[in-house]
């Protein structure tokens, strides 16, 4: 039986409402949060050069998500690569590679024959063009996180909360922190066509962030942001279809609402102790 547009795009949103938030606790907890945002714009540099090669060059079609994560695994491991070279700023590394991929960005949307106009779904999401090799893609991407998580989740949290205790426990944290690297371009390259590539940093960490005011430790962590994700990106969905707004926005400014009201709940203490009993 042949899934209609809606179907696949809704799959597509729960698997990725429930993958984003759990990297994005892990990010927030090493005070990594910033890498979303360099790989995101950097996997733009990926379509981009997906989609104006397959304008420009005869009888090669490539699926821009596939190029993305391409791009995103290269720029994560730059960024792994420009911390150890400055080791006593580490935080340039993240910047820098934003930089380069807004940059390379622009220059290649601005050469392509048809204009900025192919790139708005990979900009902002659009649930209506999710197609079945997208929906298989993301799937699989999803199983593979979920998989090298449960192999070295005890590692990956060694590591994000005190990587010289891991170090000196014979971790390797260099490894590890490549494994991860590889996790986050893989979040964002299954996230865009669903969130799009400038707001999927937003999926990453509100969620987190959110969680952040009521849990007490890691576990909850992870069950809270799983649970703020899949609402938005629930509401987020069927808002976005039923009103023509774009997906990814609409997903962002639950997300935005929802932790304004976490916030204001945890400030409430009688209402935080009833929630919390």
């Amino acid at each position: 039986m042949e899934w209609t547009f809606i179907e696949r795009g809704f799959t597509a949103a729960l698997i990725i409402g429930l993958i984003a938030p759990l990297v994005g606790a892990v990010l927030a907890v090493r005070r990594s949060s910033i890498i979303s945002e360099s790989l995101s714009h950097v996997t733009l540099t990926g379509i981009s050069a997906g989609v104006l090669l397959s304008q420009t060059v005869n009888m090669v079609s490539i699926n821009p998500l596939y190029t993305g994560f391409v791009f995103a695994l290269a720029g994560s491991l730059i960024i792994e690569k420009l911390r150890q070279t400055y080791s006593h700023f580490q935080e340039l590394a993240s910047p820098i590679i934003l930089s380069a991929g807004v940059g390379v960005s622009a220059v290649l949307m601005s050469i392509s024959p048809s204009g900025y106009g192919e790139w708005y779904d990979y900009l902002f999401g659009s649930i209506v063009s999710v197609t079945k090799e997208d929906l298989i893609f993301i799937s699989v991407t999803a199983g593979v996180i979920l998989l090298i998580f449960s192999l070295y989740s005890k590692e990956i949290k060694s590591v994000s909360f005190d990587q010289e205790f891991a170090r000196v426990s014979g971790i390797s944290t260099s490894h590890i922190n490549f494994i991860f690297s590889l996790l986050v371009a893989l979040v964002i390259s299954m996230s865009m066509k669903v969130v799009g590539v400038l707001l999927v940093g937003a999926l990453i960490s509100l969620p987190v962030a959110s969680a952040m005011q009521f849990a007490k430790s890691f576990k909850q962590l992870l069950g809270w942001s799983v649970l703020f994700g899949e609402f938005a990106v629930l509401i987020g969905v069927y808002t976005s279809y039923h009103f023509n707004i774009a997906t990814g926005g609409m997903i962002v400014v639950i997300l935005a609402v929802i932790m304004l009201a976490a916030v204001v709940l945890r400030k409430n203490s009688m209402l935080y102790r009833l929630l919390n009993r």
